[in-house]
């Protein structure tokens, strides 16, 4: 059975950063050299503009991003136009298509699968929308996707709003659509933080992309020139 290696970075990431570490991990999975990974973080302020973005989609001007400190960065990505935040738990998957029929969209539906099991766990009731990506609890959004595939080979993914503000989403308009946002702190109705969800997100990840259960390493941070920690299926 695969095993899936997670990487945990501490603190705030930026997204050039973030998006440096992907492109190395991205190589590394091209060549063989090691299995599927699941980087996971947290951005500072930050809108990405994906392929499909239209700049009318952003509601205010440059100057007004400055005076609020949040970066703005175009992405390689699908999808138009999002938010990043502290408290946002960012999931970016580097899994080879290659050893899943080279089918994106249910790469795609798997990432929303995870967010919902996730949930679940959390006694949420999450559903997904055919129409576009994503993971809504009611009619609110509480996870945005977005994925690049190069060579069968994905970067970027998952932003899961858990205790993150809000109102950054009022500078643009998510996805291009009208539409309300929540996060896991509103709908339960107390502070979770980032942490507190990150083995809940790593299970059903190993249970879908890897068919197993993870143990013992979940919750480890691994430092950039570590070996990344291996989180092995339990065996039934």
């Amino acid at each position: 059975m695969t095993d899936v290696y997670l990487l945990r970075r501490p603190g705030l990431v930026d997204y050039p950063h973030a998006r440096r570490i992907q492109a190395r991990l991205w190589r590394r999975r091209l060549r063989g050299e090691i299995p599927d990974t699941l980087l996971l973080l947290e951005h500072p302020p930050t809108i990405t503009a994906g392929q499909a973005a239209d700049l009318a989609d952003l509601l205010v001007d440059w100057s007004e991003l400055r005076r609020q400190g949040v970066a703005f960065f175009f992405a390689d990505r699908g999808g138009s136009l999002t938010c990043h935040a502290p408290g946002q738990l960012v999931a970016y998957p580097i899994v080879d298509l290659r050893q899943r029929d080279r089918d994106v969209l249910q790469y795609v539906r798997d990432l929303e699968e995870v967010v919902i099991r996730m949930l679940a766990d959390m006694s949420l009731s999450a559903r997904r929308d055919e129409r576009q990506a994503g993971v809504w609890v009611r009619d609110a959004k509480i996870a945005s996707i977005g994925v690049a595939v190069r060579k069968w080979v994905t970067t970027h993914g998952v932003a899961i709003n858990v205790c993150n503000d809000l109102n950054y989403f009022s500078l643009i308009r998510p996805c291009g659509v009208d539409q309300a946002m929540t996060s896991v702190s509103l709908e339960l109705g107390r502070d979770v933080a980032p942490g507190d969800v990150v083995d809940l997100f790593v299970k059903p990840f190993a249970e879908v992309f890897s068919s197993g259960r993870v143990e013992g390493a979940v919750g480890r941070i691994v430092p950039q020139a570590a070996t990344p920690v291996p989180l092995r299926p339990r065996e039934e």
